[in-house]
């Protein structure tokens, strides 16, 4: 039984034409040029092209408004333009809803600002469709990714990002083809992908997230080197200084994690038997990227334990149980890795120390299964109607430590529920909250007309949106922890059938042939200290500086 560190992603139908009567298809050809063409009723063609005419009078004030940038005013009267009641063209109004959008924009409400655009950029056919895409990337500044701009400006084409490629609007043009790019992978579009990613030029401040998402997006495809290469840019665009980066030292550890989890994966073939077959240069390259990530880092726990199957895979058993011992010291008190028993069990099995691997299967039952389940029982609690809205607010008792958990359960929820993507949900919400507080404190006659309305319908249904988009993802988080719990329960139950039939001389004659023979070295792991370097046997007590560096004798009793 083996496993793998952890892995790094409409069409519409046209109206039916009603059948030609008996008869008519001499009256038809007559009139063919004056036949009006037939138009499917979901044809974009039937919301445009359109023109711009005269604008009336109050649309000119509204346009001296806005130029005067005087936009809460300007916005009263466009609203007024869009809905119609000043009896100007389509043309007109358009221009008016992209103005309108501008206004909002200007007075900070960017959610109603972004719905509006939402609606421009649905349309291709809009007069202002194209100079749309420049205020999207402005809003992308503005909003969490929660907001999926990324959707919206996936409506673009490569070529209308093209448009910005000159010097005046060069970081615009990066960040598109960055945010495009986020669309294609989104959509598993990898190929494109990583070409839109390679437009994104160092000097960005989206180059590192480019390059990471390119480097996905190789893995994806299963192209390990051009993945690694990717991973390499971000680690030497760091070290050279680029700008703009959010929390670097994380970006780095996480390019080094990425460099050893694709090492890894490409280390470990299975042959026509389905039996592994070990590149040992790769998996010596993935031990030397876990080792690069930062002793600090979030991630060091994480590439120590990934490391330990690395370990387990060339044979290493000392490095790969010395790892698993740091993971469990009181340092980390809140760690959560229920696999590293797993780990312990298969290679006690490996070493035909049987009784040692069923006493480890034992106690990790012991103590796991009654976590797996509390945490059944927690889950269960959010069931029916408004499962999500309930969820959302457990997330926030969560996150705030004000949720009803036992100690033991406790810190493992918090884990489950920490990932990124769902603090940025919460962030959106918060951000959502805080657009509301302005809004409230506009003046009365912005608030009570029909824009403030609009403003107001934008924010209660970008959050609610918001709060059931963020409780269902928490509540698939928790799931998962859940379910990975399960899968290492039900793998240590496997591994006592194989005790089992290995005590009972009933091994399959592949695996007896795997063991090592009495000729062989029965002990892994002694250690002969150099004038460097000085050997320090364990007496129960952990020093912090000794973490990452233990090693453990191992006894095989196979062979004999």
């Amino acid at each position: 039984m083996l496993a793998s560190p952890a892995a790094l992603a409409q069409g519409k139908k046209p109206a039916a034409a009603a059948p030609a009567k008996a008869g008519d298809n001499k009256k038809a050809a007559d009139n063919k040029k004056q036949s009006p063409k037939e138009i499917e009723l979901e044809d974009e063609a039937a919301d445009g092209p359109v023109t711009a005419g005269q604008m009336t009078e109050e649309a000119a004030q509204a346009k001296r408004l806005f130029d005067a940038e005087r936009w809460s005013e300007a916005a009263l009267i466009l609203k007024r333009v869009v809905d119609g009641e000043t009896g100007d063209d389509d043309g007109n109004k358009q221009i008016a809803q992209y103005h309108l959008a501008i206004a909002l924009y200007r007075l900070q409400f960017y959610q109603a600002s972004y719905a509006i655009f939402s609606e421009i950029a649905d349309k291709p056919n809009h007069l202002k469709f194209n100079e749309t895409l420049l205020w999207l990337s402005k809003l992308a500044t503005q909003l969490p990714e929660p907001a999926d701009i990324i959707e919206r400006v996936g409506k673009y084409k490569t070529e209308q990002v093209a448009r910005f490629n000159n010097p005046q609007q060069r970081d615009l043009y990066w960040q598109l083809n960055y945010l495009l790019g986020r669309y294609k992978y989104r959509n598993r579009n990898y190929d494109e992908a990583i070409s839109l990613f390679d437009k994104v030029d160092p000097k960005s401040k989206y180059f590192v997230q480019g390059q990471f998402f390119s480097g996905i997006s190789n893995v994806q495809l299963r192209k390990s080197v051009p993945a690694v290469k990717s991973f390499q840019k971000i680690v030497q665009a760091l070290e050279e200084g680029v700008e703009g980066v959010e929390d670097e030292d994380r970006m780095r550890d996480l390019a080094f994690l990425s460099m050893a989890r694709t090492y890894y994966s490409a280390s470990v073939r299975l042959d026509d038997n389905n039996v592994p077959k070990i590149d040992g240069n790769k998996l010596s390259a993935a031990v030397k990227y876990w080792n690069r990530v930062d002793v600090a880092s979030e991630y060091w726990l994480d590439a120590l334990f990934e490391q330990s199957w690395a370990y387990f895979m060339a044979g290493d058993y000392p490095h790969a149980l010395g790892n698993i011992h740091t993971i469990e010291s009181p340092y980390f008190p809140n760690a959560f890795y229920p696999e590293a028993d797993i780990l312990k069990a298969v290679i006690s099995f490996t070493i035909c120390q049987y009784e040692d691997a069923t006493t480890i299967v034992a106690r990790m039952r012991k103590r796991y299964e009654p976590i797996k389940k509390e945490l059944e029982a927690i889950l269960n609690r959010f069931k029916g109607e408004d499962a999500e809205q309930k969820f959302f607010e457990f997330l926030k008792d969560v996150r705030a430590g004000k949720a009803a958990l036992s100690p033991v359960v406790k810190p493992i929820v918090e884990n489950a529920l920490s990932d990124r993507q769902l603090l940025r949900n919460l962030e959106y919400v918060r951000v959502l909250d805080e657009e509301d507080a302005r809004f409230k404190k506009a003046p009365a006659a912005f608030k009570n007309s029909p824009i403030g309305g609009d403003v107001t319908d934008a924010l209660n249904l970008a959050r609610d949106l918001a709060i059931r988009n963020a409780g269902t993802l928490a509540r698939e988080r928790y799931q998962r922890y859940l379910d990975e719990l399960n899968e290492h329960l039900r793998d240590a139950s496997k591994i006592l059938i194989d005790i089992t039939a290995a005590e009972r001389n009933k091994l399959d004659q592949e695996v007896v042939s795997g063991q090592l023979t009495k000729e062989e070295s029965l002990v892994f792991g002694r250690v002969t200290p150099d004038d460097e370097h000085v050997l320090w046997p364990f007496n129960g007590e952990y020093w912090r500086d000794e973490l990452g560096f233990y090693r453990q004798v191992v006894t095989s009793k196979c062979g004999k």
